[in-house]
């Protein structure tokens, strides 16, 4: 494994185990979804360069397409999760209390 294949892959674990561990927040679980979200669109790019192929030099931008359309929806949930419940506590949200 490349170094620079060592360092993505670490920091997408690095977002996982983030999002896994340290919920306690709903910006917090987004913070950790962008950074995944970025060691993904990076490596992809390197990908797509290292192979040199024009069909493959779509996807990073589609990724990244699909990436803002994720941080929106998200911005949107905290927001009417701190407008209807206070906070963006984790432990305060309940899905069966809706």
């Amino acid at each position: 494994m490349t170094p620079v294949h060592f360092t993505f892959s670490s920091a997408f674990m690095l977002g996982l185990t983030g999002l896994t561990f340290h919920r306690t927040h709903l910006l917090s679980a987004l913070l950790c979804l962008e950074g995944m979200m970025l060691s993904l669109f990076v490596a992809l790019s390197l990908w797509a360069l290292q192979l040199s192929s024009v069909s493959f030099s779509a996807s990073p931008l589609l990724l990244l397409a699909f990436s803002a359309c994720e941080a929106s929806a998200g911005l949107a949930l905290l927001v009417a999760t701190a407008r209807t419940h206070g906070s963006d506590r984790m432990q305060a949200l309940n899905l069966l209390q809706c």
